[in-house]
């Protein structure tokens, strides 16, 4: 069996995603920093084809003895995804501190970095494996106001993700990518800084929302699905096309969504 690893997978898209892969005979490594989140996604999983690791993507430490763990019981990681992220606090960037400012380039970049680092190694050695890093708000040219260290770190992972799929591209059978979700009706809405600060979300961005938004485990089982069959370097999967983004757009003239219904 092929093994994959998710970081931030306790929840969201991350643990909608480890669900999927088990229907495609997976082994599936579950990582959060917090543990008790961790124990309640793997109870609820119930399967014993999923292993769960406590895992900060800011230390290096953590990742080397989490990657060691899992090589030791599994052998092979075949599929990484660097999934762990936080959103921004509603401020604007000079109402930030210094604290908020490095958690959130810390998480949701340099964590991702430094799990690439540290994971590509390992497929080198075993001469395969495949590497697919999450985009979000930045990843484009979309500019929106209190996004912006969010932003930035979204952009960096663009940017950092197609350099390191151009330096692969020598090794035959070792694959980067991207992964692009749109708007997800998740906790990660709700909350900024992991549960540090509650986000509130105004009737108009949740309009929005209610148009171009999914929940997460429609998007995880179209990502998935193209995970798993992706035999290409330098790939990027996308759930909001432009194309997708028009047509709700037209729906909602007629259909109205309510996806925060029962989402607190």
């Amino acid at each position: 069996m092929k093994t994959v690893v998710i970081t931030g997978s306790g929840r969201g898209f991350g643990y909608e995603m480890a669900k999927e892969f088990l229907k495609y005979n997976y082994n599936v490594v579950i990582t959060d920093i917090n543990e008790e989140v961790l124990k309640e996604a793997k109870k609820s999983i119930n399967s014993d084809n999923v292993y769960s690791h406590v895992l900060n993507v800011c230390d290096e430490e953590s990742i080397q003895a989490a990657i060691e763990d899992i090589l030791e019981k599994y052998k092979t990681i075949d599929i990484w995804i660097n999934n762990a992220g936080v959103s921004q606090p509603d401020k604007y960037i000079w109402e930030l501190n210094t604290v908020e400012i490095n958690t959130i380039l810390d998480i949701d970049l340099k964590g991702t970095i430094i799990c690439s680092n540290k994971i590509l190694p390992v497929m080198i050695k075993q001469k395969h494996g495949q590497i697919f890093n999450v985009e979000g708000h930045g990843s484009n040219d979309a500019l929106i106001d209190k996004l912006s260290i969010y932003g930035t770190a979204k952009r960096g992972i663009t940017y950092f993700t197609e350099t390191l799929s151009h330096e692969v591209k020598k090794y035959n059978n070792i694959y980067v990518g991207k992964i692009t979700p749109g708007i997800m009706i998740t906790n990660f809405l709700f909350h900024s800084l992991g549960d540090k600060e509650k986000l509130k979300i105004d009737e108009k961005t949740k309009k929005i929302y209610n148009i171009l938004g999914d929940y997460p485990q429609t998007i995880a089982k179209f990502m998935v699905k193209k995970i798993v069959n992706n035999k290409k370097n330098n790939v990027k999967f996308m759930w909001l096309t432009n194309r997708k983004a028009f047509g709700r757009f037209i729906k909602s003239i007629f259909i109205k969504r309510d996806l925060f219904n029962d989402k607190k």
